[in-house]
């Protein structure tokens, strides 16, 4: 592809691309030559001939200091941000950008010829419900026929093909590859998460999105190598509403005033509130062994009753943020109601079947806000005994531990302290510091550091009407102890159990 075309939407300066020295303040501007460009790469370990390479800073290493290597590899074009040395006599063009992050994505987009205009693209933010509400709107549009794409924390579906995610949002150039795979296999739609990471480092510029999704904003992700603050997060969040066609958001958030501040976009609302315009009557709790559910109706721009096996006040939103999307496809009631009533999410309030009268859930919540927003919810079902079995990971904050420990001695009738990723620290070290927080409550505890036997602990004095949540491990199916990942599979460990 021809590197003006690349850069066709950006703005730039073209720095060299006769050979002359550029080392300097990059002052020099020259007329950019329409070189072929063979390869698009932002690592200079993958550089080769012909290649357009595009200088990021990352948290451990800057592409500017390789620059060297990367002419000496055949790099055609190189595009920067600020000054490089070691380029004397060297026939490559240098392309100054403000960021070059920004510079990826758009070129990205250009490179696998802006796919996503191909098909409907509908993003979601938010501190909860990002997850669950992506896989919500999927299955009420497959429902109704269409193919729909998806992009998220948990995995990346490109029609009965399912991949591993390394990142909520991927990548500027893996998140078009993925649009580009999609459009090429059919797909009239993608619903994707969009992290506050991803609109703070540009992932996700390049397209406008259709549909931009608001669900929820608390603190949280603030902290080294994330957010600066909760000025910052909530500044990130609201970056999705001046790049995309319709806003949906949740009408019923404190800071969805201040979300959409500075918007482009056409705006909806969703949530409980007489004002927003599609809203949901108060929930009916639905509670069988082995179920939890919640039916709601739903009034303003659609009316239908809705009943979903997800149980919770949260878990409404999740659903009438779903349908707020799915009205723009013109979709119809029994394929909402269907879809909502067959979703799946795995790891998110995830039940597990089980012989006994008891039930059995399996949650992401790694966080005091995530566990106590779960054993909350689950202990408006009146459980006979609420069980939270759960750890904490290891290298990572140690108030985290402390708060965990506190919320689930306080909301959980017994609390089961286990293993969860203990990386580089020991597993009991772990334990000792949520103990902690345990006793700051009057609680009950055991315990278990192996989390095998911690699941079959539980699994082996259930009662009749227990509720049993195995929280922090979610969709992971690995162990992470000293550098490497084990497989690790809830799922497959209960089945084992129950067998035996």
């Amino acid at each position: 592809m021809k590197l003006l075309k690349l850069l066709e939407e950006l703005e730039y300066d073209c720095i060299s691309g006769t050979g002359e020295d550029n080392s300097a303040e990059l002052e020099i501007t020259g007329e950019l030559p329409d070189r072929e460009i063979t390869s698009l790469v932002y690592d200079s370990r993958c550089v080769s001939e012909g290649s357009l390479f595009v200088c990021l800073e990352g948290a451990l290493h800057d592409g500017h200091d390789f620059v060297s290597s990367a002419v000496q590899k055949g790099a055609a074009a190189i595009v920067v941000s600020r000054p490089v040395t070691g380029l004397e006599g060297k026939d490559v063009a240098v392309i100054r950008v403000k960021d070059t992050r920004y510079a990826l994505a758009y070129i990205s987009a250009a490179w696998f010829g802006h796919p996503a205009r191909k098909m409907k693209v509908i993003g979601v933010t938010g501190t909860k419900g990002k997850t669950t509400t992506t896989y919500l709107v999927r299955a009420i549009l497959e429902q109704a026929g269409f193919r729909v794409g998806l992009i998220g924390t948990i995995e990346t579906i490109i029609g009965d093909k399912h991949f591993h995610a390394e990142n909520t949002t991927p990548e500027s150039y893996l998140l078009q590859e993925n649009f580009a795979k999609m459009a090429e296999a059919g797909m009239e739609a993608v619903v994707m998460e969009v992290s506050s990471q991803a609109l703070k480092l540009h992932r996700t510029q390049g397209f406008v999105f259709d549909y931009g999704i608001f669900t929820n904003l608390e603190q949280d992700h603030i902290g080294a190598g994330e957010h600066a603050s909760f000025e910052e997060y909530l500044g990130c969040k609201r970056l999705l509403f001046r790049q995309c066609a319709v806003g949906i958001v949740n009408g019923d958030d404190v800071h969805q005033e201040q979300v959409l501040e500075g918007h482009s976009c056409e705006v909806e609302t969703y949530g409980l509130g007489e004002e927003c315009m599609l809203r949901a009557g108060e929930p009916v709790l639905m509670h069988t062994p082995g179920e939890l559910g919640v039916a709601f109706h739903v009034s303003g721009l659609m009316d239908l009753d809705v009943e979903m096996p997800f149980p919770g006040r949260f878990s409404v939103y999740n659903a009438l943020c779903a349908i707020a999307v799915c009205r723009h496809f013109r979709v119809g009631i029994p394929a909402i109601k269907e879809g909502i009533r067959t979703a799946r999410v795995k790891g998110r309030i995830e039940k597990v079947e089980v012989p006994g009268k008891y039930t059995l859930l399996i949650d992401y919540a790694h966080n005091a806000m995530a566990l106590e927003s779960l054993l909350t919810t689950l202990r408006e079902y009146h459980p006979r005994r609420l069980i939270c079995v759960f750890g904490c990971g290891g290298n990572r904050s140690r108030q985290r531990r402390y708060e965990m420990g506190e919320v689930s001695g306080r909301l959980a009738d017994l609390t089961v302290i286990t293993s969860d990723n203990p990386r580089f620290e020991e597993p009991q070290d772990i334990i000792e510091d949520i103990k902690i927080g345990m006793k700051r409550t009057k609680g009950s505890y055991v315990e278990i550091c192996d989390r095998r036997e911690a699941i079959a602990h539980v699994i082996s004095r259930a009662e009749d009407g227990d509720l049993i949540v195995l929280a922090g491990k979610g969709h992971e199916d690995y162990q992470e102890i000293k550098g490497k990942k084990y497989p690790m599979d809830e799922r497959e460990i209960i089945r084992e159990i129950l067998k035996q």
